[in-house]
């Protein structure tokens, strides 16, 4: 893109010259161009931040559930949270003592398919009854083998997670 001048063949001096009536971009982009690199040079050099001599405190940490929570219900009508069985009765109580112990986490129910509706709503009604207010249900992915394991703690082969929040 050269400089170009229009002239015309005018007889005043006025006629002769006109100005050139385009924008040159290119130096715009040199100038996009040379910011985008500064950036790109000095975007890694944000991210780490000022080194600062942080100072020690005496508070205890903030402890987290290291097991998910998975409360299961079987085929044969057993309840069981973790590794531990219990009873319908005992389950709000044992429920509340671990929210006590590890604060509001999130609850996963599995239960078996041939168990009626009727009862995965009563073992919801419970684990929202045990204060817990964030609650997942489990399900097995199609094409997911019965050995695909969720990750939770459980003796008995867990299928793959695929959480979906319940009402």
């Amino acid at each position: 893109m050269g400089m170009s001048a229009n002239v015309s063949s005018g007889d005043g001096e006025d006629s002769s010259y006109r100005p050139m009536a385009e924008i040159n971009i290119t130096p715009m982009v040199d100038v996009m161009l040379v910011l985008l690199i500064i950036f790109m040079v000095a975007a890694p050099l944000m991210v780490t931040g000022v080194p600062i001599d942080l100072p020690k405190t005496t508070a205890a940490k903030l402890g987290q559930s290291k097991k998910p929570m998975v409360v299961t219900l079987t085929a044969d009508g057993k309840l069981q949270i973790r590794n531990d069985f219990v009873t319908r009765d005992a389950l709000v109580g044992k429920l509340r003592e671990i929210r006590a112990a590890e604060g509001d986490a999130v609850v996963y129910v599995r239960a078996d398919k041939k168990n009626p509706y009727g009862e995965v709503m009563d073992l919801l009604g419970q684990v929202g009854q045990s204060g817990f207010s964030r609650v997942s249900l489990l399900s097995q992915q199609p094409g997911a083998g019965a050995a695909a394991s969720s990750g939770s703690a459980s003796p008995a082969p867990a299928p793959a997670p695929n959480p979906s929040p319940a009402p």
